[in-house]
C-alpha cells in the first residue's frame, strides 16, 4: 500500500511548492534536484495498489508539480507568474491570445507600449502595402528587403529586452529582502512595461513573417 507524501495545499503558489521565496534569481540546479526528488515520491508505481482516490491524488499532485517546475525553470514564465501573483495579468499580450484571435479571425486586443508607437507606425504601413501588393499580384523587392531588415531589428530588440529584464530581477530580489512596498510596486511596473514591449515585438515579428510568407 502506498504511503501518502505531504499534500501541498491547493492554494499554495509555485514558489511555496518548492519552498522558495518570491524572488526571480533562483538556483535552477536546486530546483531541478527538488523536482526529481518529489517526482519519485509521486511515481505511479508507488500507487499501483492504492485506492482510486489515492491514485487520482498522486496524478493531480504530479501534474501540479510538473506545471510549477516548468514555470519556475523558464525565466520569462517565472517572471510572468510572479507578476500574476502580484495581481498583474499579461494575457492580452500572450501568444495564446494571439493564436486564439487568429483562429477566430478576430483582431487581438493589444496594449501598445507608448514608447514603440511611433516606431511601429511606419512598419504597419509597410505591412499593409505588402498585403495590398500581394492581393494585386505584384511584388516590390525593395519593400521585401526593408521588411526583412525591420524583422531582424525587431528580433534583436526582442532579445535585448531579456537581458534588461534580468537587471530588474536583482532590483526585485533586493526590494523583497528590504520589504519596501513602494519600491516593490515601482520595480513590478518596470517589469510589466518591459514584458509588454517584449511581447509586442514578438507579435510584430510574427506579423512580418506571416506577411512575407503568405
Amino acid at each position: 500500500m502506498a504511503t501518502h507524501v505531504e499534500n501541498p495545499a491547493a492554494t499554495q503558489d509555485y514558489f511555496s511548492l518548492f519552498a522558495l521565496p518570491r524572488k526571480l534569481n533562483i538556483d535552477i540546479s536546486a530546483l531541478e534536484k527538488t523536482f526529481y526528488a518529489r517526482s519519485r515520491k509521486l511515481h505511479p508505481d508507488l500507487f499501483a495498489r492504492a485506492s482510486k482516490e489515492e491514485q487520482d491524488w498522486s496524478q493531480e499532485q504530479s501534474s501540479r508539480l510538473n506545471d510549477a517546475y516548468r514555470t519556475l525553470k523558464d525565466p520569462i514564465k517565472r517572471t510572468e507568474y510572479l507578476l500574476k501573483l502580484e495581481g498583474v495579468e499579461l494575457e492580452e499580450q500572450s501568444k495564446a491570445a494571439t493564436e486564439e484571435a487568429r483562429t477566430k479571425g478576430e483582431l487581438k486586443k493589444q496594449v501598445v507600449p507608448p514608447s514603440v508607437l511611433e516606431e511601429v507606425f511606419e512598419l504597419n504601413m509597410q505591412l499593409e502595402e505588402m498585403r495590398m501588393n500581394k492581393k494585386m499580384g505584384e511584388r516590390d523587392d525593395d519593400l521585401v528587403k526593408e521588411l526583412e531588415k525591420q524583422k531582424h531589428q525587431l528580433e534583436q530588440q526582442f532579445e535585448s529586452l531579456t537581458g534588461e529584464l534580468k537587471g530588474y530581477w536583482h532590483e526585485w530580489d533586493k526590494v523583497i529582502e528590504n520589504g519596501n512596498d513602494s519600491q516593490r510596486i515601482q520595480v513590478r511596473d518596470k517589469m510589466v512595461d518591459l514584458l509588454n514591449r517584449r511581447n509586442y515585438y514578438r507579435n510584430l515579428v510574427t506579423d512580418v513573417n506571416d506577411t512575407l510568407e503568405s
